[in-house]
């Protein structure tokens, strides 16, 4: 396959999903763009073979997910528009995130390490060992961070008066 084909299905497949992990990282649109430009610029000259698809997904995560660290380690996240703007206008890949505005509020209000597991799991519906081998930690750690993330949601959701 050429390489260009090879990107634009892989952009295809997975651009939607890595633009809403990089953005729940990074707060930013611009920024959440560049980290999943930076990704398929690595995409692009990465050339050992992919077991499967899935091993190719994981691969693009795990990118994505240390190129939104580099930027944030190296302050390059841009000053962001306010977050209820981007609600309104989530503007990704897909234009996904349209509904549960304000769980999705919750949900980016919430400390990285809970927000990157429920944004995995919950939207992106990754299982649990997966995710724990793309963010390089245990299972169990995953499925704390799940538990703790979610009270932390439903305390948030509480004190909005938000019932989903």
């Amino acid at each position: 396959m050429a390489p260009q084909e090879r990107i634009g299905r892989a952009y295809d497949l997975y651009g939607a999903q890595l633009y809403r992990v990089a953005f729940s990282l990074l707060q930013s649109r611009e920024s959440a763009e560049d980290a999943v430009q930076d990704t398929f610029a690595r995409y692009l000259t990465y050339d050992k073979p992919f077991r499967d698809d899935e091993h190719e997904k994981a691969w693009l995560i795990r990118v994505t997910i240390n190129r939104c660290r580099d930027l944030q380690r190296a302050g390059a996240v841009r000053e962001y528009t306010p977050l209820e703007d981007l609600l309104h206008h989530p503007e990704g890949p897909d234009g996904g995130w349209q509904e549960g505005q304000p769980v999705l509020q919750a949900v980016l209000a919430l400390p990285e390490k809970y927000r990157t597991v429920l944004v995995l799991h919950g939207l992106e519906g990754q299982p649990v060992d997966t995710i724990a081998s793309e963010l390089r930690i245990t299972a169990s750690a995953v499925k704390m961070r799940l538990k703790r993330g979610r009270e932390m949601l439903q305390l948030a959701l509480a004190k909005e008066d938000i019932h989903v």
